[in-house]
């Protein structure tokens, strides 16, 4: 029985999948997470007094250095050609939260999940930092793959309610 984890060979190591009989195809993948915070904590970013700067301009582009950085940071995971990063926040008063949504984009023979996924990350760390002499009670939390598209499993959304 061959194992759905693709990173370990037959004998259990560890190994870079070989990719180099895929097709390359252009792949875009879509990931989001969050950051809850006080409310005054949300108020200085809000407002753009933090005494660091305007926090979601430097995360913006944190993340998307966090996109195209993640082969140095996730072992096994393939440098890319990254060819488009789209970082968004948006800021939930009610919530006393930001919500980061990133979306990268590939022509190449692997995903590009995990650089979405590093992206909103370092975007989210990104906050943390800047903020924290206000509020180091600051939750990283939801983070997650919305959506694939590209390559020979073609396209995935993630469920509504996950």
């Amino acid at each position: 029985m061959t194992s759905p984890l693709t990173h370990f060979d037959a004998q259990g190591e560890a190994h870079m999948v070989d990719v180099s009989a895929k097709a390359e195809t252009h792949r875009v993948a879509v990931a989001a997470g969050e950051i809850r915070m006080q409310p005054e904590t949300f108020a200085l970013i809000a407002s753009g007094t933090a005494k660091k700067g305007d926090v979601l301009g430097v995360a913006r582009i944190a993340a998307i250095q966090g996109a195209k950085r993640c082969s140095d940071l996730v072992p096994l995971c393939h440098p890319l050609p990254i060819t488009r990063v789209k970082v968004e926040f948006e800021l939930d008063e009610a919530g006393s939260r930001v919500l980061c949504r990133a979306q990268v984009e590939t022509l190449g023979r692997t995903g590009v999940e995990m650089e979405a996924l590093c992206a909103v990350q370092v975007g989210l760390l990104t906050i943390y930092d800047m903020c924290k002499a206000a509020d180091r009670g600051m939750v990283i939390d939801r983070v997650r793959v919305l959506e694939k598209q590209g390559g020979k499993s073609g396209e995935w959304r993630a469920l509504e309610s996950a």
